[in-house]
């Protein structure tokens, strides 16, 4: 198990000043616990107020910022924590978990997320033409890099539209495009530029991605999944590896569990009948590693998830 976590950093007072504003508007627009999505597209304001582990599931692309708290993020067996000095950016579909490491009623654990159309940074870069982005190897569709203030400040102009609902239909989207654009011009910029290209085999990865997304319940062969995404067998393990964390095979697998466990959780099916509509032929297999996963078979882990709602 690896452990990936952000330098400490004495905060500055312009990004101080900053992310207090962010906690006020925060505040202000989501007064309950909950997840809220906004009257901007795709921007979403988040409060908790207790420290909770939120269920695996899987995250589509997006910017993630805290103005209070920290939070802690599971891809496989690597762990990333991020809080008001970094924010971190989901380039590419994952199936992840986290856990609020600080929240509570008299401090609130507060957030946005801005979820990331990869349509959008290809619309960007052709009318935007080369922006310098390094060409680097691919790495994770998940990192953590520190606040700055150009990126907090679009982020501010982004959710004050909130207060004046009749700017945002002109007003938003070029705002969201300037956020782009700074995380494109960031240090790790080039996660985000490489899912956009056409050619790049991160591309590629990311329309195997979505391949299992829609249909992780089938059989997996991964000849065939190389060939629908144009990449060699062996290439198309080690560029799904080197962006997911996983193999192929195991990225379908924990869409598997996650989609049962949320039959059986929402829709009350038995765990022999999810397990069958996620594509497992065996009971057996399907309790195995549905175990391995959450730590307990489907009836017990269940209780304990019903009990803590």
């Amino acid at each position: 198990m690896s452990a990936i976590e952000p330098d400490r950093l004495i905060l500055d007072p312009a990004l101080e000043q900053q992310r207090q504003e962010l906690a006020v508007l925060i505040q202000r627009h989501a007064p309950r616990q909950a997840g809220v999505e906004s009257a901007v597209e795709d921007l979403f304001l988040v409060r908790y107020e207790e420290s909770v582990r939120s269920m695996p599931a899987l995250a589509e692309p997006a910017l993630c910022i805290l103005a209070h708290g920290s939070k802690e993020v599971c891809l496989g067996d690597e762990h990333y924590r991020y809080d008001p000095l970094h924010y971190m950016v989901v380039s590419v579909a994952l199936p992840i978990s986290g856990v609020l490491l600080e929240a509570s009623p008299e401090n609130p654990s507060l957030g946005v997320r801005l979820n990331i159309d990869p349509a959008q940074i290809n619309n960007l870069l052709a009318d935007a033409g080369p922006l310098g982005v390094p060409a680097l190897p691919s790495g994770r569709g998940l990192y953590v890099e520190r606040t700055n203030p150009l990126l907090l400040d679009a982020l501010l102009r982004l959710i004050r539209l909130l207060d004046s609902p009749k700017d945002i239909p002109i007003l938003a989207p070029l705002i969201k495009r300037e956020i782009l654009y700074r995380l494109l011009r960031g240090p790790q910029g080039y996660r985000l530029y490489e899912i956009a290209m056409a050619n790049s085999q991160t591309h590629r990865v990311c329309q195997a991605i979505e391949w299992l997304n829609q249909h992780f319940h089938q059989p997996l062969r991964i000849d065939d999944l190389a060939r629908e995404v144009n990449l060699s067998t062996s290439t198309l393990h080690h560029r799904f590896k080197a962006v997911t964390s996983m193999s192929p095979l195991q990225y379908q697998k924990q869409l598997r569990l996650q989609e049962a466990r949320r039959l059986m959780l929402n829709d009350g099916l038995e765990a022999a009948v999810a397990g069958y509509r996620v594509g497992y032929e065996s009971p057996s297999q399907f309790s195995r590693e549905y175990s391995r996963l959450y730590g307990a078979p489907p009836v017990r882990d269940l209780a304990r998830l019903r009990s803590a709602l």
